[in-house]
């Protein structure tokens, strides 16, 4: 080889990578790159966080299996995600919208060079995939310490498909029907409709179809380790910043009221609820404090990115105040919502759902009614609003109800009292959650 062509190989060899280098970081928004891979962290540590908020409320003999229910949906909805959940939810509208379709997004195949509005698309298929990961571990909450481990597998696999990936595709997907309907689409920043209320609904149906607990509501169920739900409500409201705020998609200005927005309601639900027992009991219990800061950030995820503060103050306040009440209904109608996820998530977002268009930011309804072409008004986003709870109420609710059925029929979802009475850690797991030996 000449000594001209090897200082040309030499030439294409080190500089032709940083050639192409340089034209991805010239296609990449750094900025944005870096927050959202940030959010999708952080919304990844509320599964931990999840887990600890709702292991530390059962019976220490069902810790395990509790904790088991959060992280085995990583898992499942994880693998489910990549093979066809992207697909189903942000591909484009088939069978008249019901559901979305992408052959070119199934193992996320078609994206591996792709960036959308200055992002990776892997980041926002990973920072969406979380959200699909913690809504079926949400409703894990009120089946806990009655079913069986093969049960809740096969129970949050066909939730996945069947209500949540429809009803993500309807809110969120560019085409989805609910996202085009009125003039900006309905109001949902990071999952009021899509996570809460349906894990809130689906919680309810399940719970129901289950039954009680045995001994309920006699025996005492006491929880084996508060200290332990408090730290999760803690990473919780830490991770829910990744949540809200890297739901708007970008590093800037939304980023920063959507953040901001979400920490006022959070320590106003909070405060509330500590005021509440305060006046009812003459004392503020720890579990209250970790309870009224989760009904304050639920209330503000579909409402974080449209409202001010003053709005998110009143939001947070009023979710504390009606998911406190909200709890009282369980022992008043005899269902057994294991760890509350009706009467916190259910009822708090579907609050917040409704409540934010009486606090939506002027720019928004001028925004909205240039969309129009008329005055848009509190109204007429009210009516959308309440056709999007609507529709997911019912979706979950019936969807839900048949998946049970599905479930006890084939594998067995509640398991059997000798199980359930020894404790599903040592049944199903053959573990324990603390060794006092």
């Amino acid at each position: 080889m000449s000594q001209k062509k090897s200082i040309y190989l030499i030439f294409v060899l080190l500089f032709s990578p940083k050639i192409a280098f340089a034209t991805d970081l010239a296609a990449i928004d750094t900025g944005n790159t870096s927050w959202m891979l940030i959010s999708t962290a952080l919304v990844l540590l509320m599964m931990p966080g999840l887990a600890m908020f709702y292991g530390g409320l059962v019976r220490s003999k069902n810790v395990l299996s509790t904790m088991m229910h959060t992280f085995v949906a990583m898992a499942v909805i994880g693998v489910l995600w990549v093979i066809c959940g992207y697909s189903l939810t942000f591909g484009d509208n088939v069978l008249g919208g019901i559901i979305g379709w992408n052959p070119d997004f199934f193992f996320l195949k078609g994206i591996d060079d792709k960036i959308t509005d200055g992002i990776p698309e892997y980041i926002i298929a990973m920072f969406q995939g979380k959200f699909a990961i913690i809504t079926p571990a949400l409703i894990s909450g009120a089946l806990a310490e009655r079913v069986y481990f093969r049960g809740y597998i096969m129970f949050i696999t066909l939730w996945f498909l069947i209500v949540y990936s429809p009803l993500c595709h309807w809110v969120w997907a560019s085409d989805g029907w609910l996202f085009n309907t009125g003039a900006n689409g309905v109001i949902d920043l990071a999952g009021g409709l899509v996570i809460h209320v349906s894990a809130g609904t689906s919680a309810l149906v399940a719970a129901i179809f289950l039954g009680p607990r045995l001994g309920f509501p006699k025996l005492a169920a006491t929880p084996n380790n508060l200290v332990m739900t408090l730290m999760g409500a803690g990473i919780l409201w830490v991770g829910w910043f990744g949540f809200n705020a890297g739901s708007t998609l970008q590093s800037g200005l939304a980023t920063a009221r959507a953040l901001t927005m979400t920490q006022i309601s959070a320590a106003s639900g909070a405060l509330m609820w500590l005021c509440i027992e305060g006046i009812v009991y003459k004392k503020a219990s720890a579990l209250g404090f970790a309870s009224g800061s989760l009904a304050g950030l639920v209330v503000i995820t579909p409402a974080a990115a449209v409202v001010q503060p003053v709005g998110a103050f009143f939001l947070g306040s009023i979710s504390s105040i009606a998911c406190y009440y909200a709890l009282k209904l369980k022992m008043k109608f005899g269902y057994d919502d294991t760890l509350d996820c009706f009467g916190i998530h259910g009822v708090g977002s579907g609050l917040g759902v409704i409540l934010l268009t009486f606090f939506i930011r002027d720019s928004w309804m001028a925004s909205a009614s240039e969309a129009a072409g008329r005055t848009w008004t509190v109204l007429d986003q009210l009516l959308v609003q309440l056709k999007g709870l609507g529709i997911t109420i019912l979706l979950a609710a019936v969807a839900t109800y048949i998946i049970c059925v599905i479930v006890e029929k084939t594998v067995g979802f509640r398991i059997d009292e000798e199980g359930e009475y020894i404790g599903l850690d040592k049944t199903l797991h053959g573990e324990r959650g603390y060794d006092f030996s």
